[in-house]
């Protein structure tokens, strides 16, 4: 290659940014001008979301900047240059990505040779009435934020208000979805509220609830049924309540109606249900299956579109055994290294490999020192040593030491001193803000 060959990736998450540092181990040798675009200009560390939504850890703590994750470098070949913006179209022809700067709003064309979408995923509404109006996700540090917020503002308008019925709505959390980030999240808001309760005193704590909403009969579909019976045994344990197979028909800023005609009265309601590839992957006219998600090879090449590639939770990978992958952490990450060997193979006219991973298990935190582990061979591991585990591992898989030394001193922290409850001066979505919660409950 005489000329500097110009690989674009789309995506600073877990697959974007270990294709970027497996380009950057050999882009200097092999001439390579690597450009990493993002929206913004950090990597969140999605699976520790829950634990900083109820105050466990630091929201900083779990968002590594990329100009210091990446080798960052505009005047180096083999660097990563990073590009803060988002990509709101792609020239397939031209092979140009138009990129809008999220502050000053500009549009410029970004040329490439090389095109990698890690475009990651958006939250799926499922089409259920009133979810993106009055229901927060939990995808971003801003949900984050916001779900913790939210819960502390209930409390302190719940504290004050005579209205029992409207105590009791403003002390009931929704959580719909019993999946990993549904399931994690309801156990470590289960903790969270019994860790501040005693601040509330006018508010009697058995009336305080957690409601887990999950349409499937089991919780944590992806993992054999042993494994959500333990969490459900867990969490009812602590006095959460488990909707299994029922179906969310709509929410209002009152509450959830389920298709069975049930009602739960609830000003806090958190929506885990699922995910989808975000709309960019549907609008570039390039093959998708019935879910949304860009269809590639098994070396993450996209099906009939030379020079593109896609991986991470956007692409439907094939298994070799049929399906395609989970849109998992540990599967992203090391997509995006055998990506990057794919890449330089092909730019040196050399034939590309496919994706073959057996993952190394599953897990999920439930809270107060527990956990569930699917270990490799379908064994379970529970209790405290499947949340050391669970905390082990994840710890392991944080970028850059600063990152963990942070996270463990907020874990050590945390089992000695209470939560914070002072309160974000957030205003919620719609008509469920806090200046509403607090109109509606005068």
């Amino acid at each position: 290659m005489s000329v500097a060959a110009r690989v674009v990736i789309v995506g600073g998450g877990f697959a974007g940014v270990a294709l970027a540092r497996g380009l950057e181990s050999a882009g200097k040798r092999e001439r390579l001008r690597i450009t990493l675009i993002n929206r913004q200009n950090f990597m969140l560390f999605t699976p520790m979301l829950p634990e900083a939504a109820a105050g466990s850890i630091e929201l900083q703590h779990i968002m590594q900047p990329l100009r210091v994750e990446l080798e960052t470098d505009d005047r180096t070949e083999g660097a990563s240059r990073f590009e803060l913006g988002e990509a709101i179209g792609i020239d397939l022809e031209r092979r140009t990505v138009s990129v809008r700067h999220p502050l000053t709003h500009d549009v410029r064309l970004i040329e490439y040779d090389e095109l990698a979408l890690a475009l990651g995923a958006t939250d799926s509404t499922m089409g259920v009435p009133g979810v993106e109006k009055f229901t927060i996700p939990l995808k971003t540090i801003g949900d984050a934020e916001l779900v913790r917020s939210r819960v502390v503002g209930s409390l302190e308008v719940a504290a004050k208000t005579n209205d029992l019925l409207e105590r009791d709505r403003l002390s009931r959390f929704v959580v719909v979805g019993g999946n990993f980030t549904g399931v994690e999240l309801a156990g470590e808001l289960q903790a969270f509220l019994r860790s501040i309760l005693r601040y509330y005193p006018s508010i009697d704590s058995a009336t305080v609830e957690v409601v887990v909403v999950e349409s499937s009969d089991k919780l944590l579909g992806h993992l054999p049924e042993k494994f959500g019976k333990y969490a459900a045994s867990v969490l009812r344990a602590r006095g959460t309540r488990l909707l299994l197979g029922q179906d969310v028909k709509a929410v209002d800023s009152r509450g959830v109606e389920l298709k069975d005609g049930e009602r739960i009265e609830s000003a806090t309601v958190i929506w885990a249900a699922g995910v989808e590839p975000p709309p960019l992957a549907k609008q570039l006219g390039i093959n998708t299956n019935k879910h949304g998600a860009i269809e590639t090879g098994g070396d993450f090449a996209v099906t009939g579109t030379p020079h593109v590639w896609a991986l991470g939770d956007c692409a439907a990978v094939p298994r070799p055994e049929g399906g395609t992958y989970a849109p998992l952490a540990q599967n992203a990450i090391r997509e995006g290294k055998l990506l990057a060997a794919n890449i330089r193979a092909s730019l040196r006219g050399k034939p590309t490999k496919n994706f073959r991973y057996h993952e190394l298990g599953q897990m999920a935190s439930l809270g107060d020192r527990n956990a569930v582990v699917k270990l490799p061979g379908g064994r379970m591991l529970t209790g405290t040593v499947a949340w050391m585990a669970w905390r082990t591992y994840y710890l392991a898989l944080l970028p850059g030491w600063n990152r963990r030394t942070r996270v463990a001193l907020d874990w050590t922290l945390a089992l000695a001193f209470p939560p914070e409850t002072a309160r974000l001066p957030l205003v919620g979505k719609g008509a469920s803000s806090f200046e509403d919660l607090h109109a509606t409950s005068r």
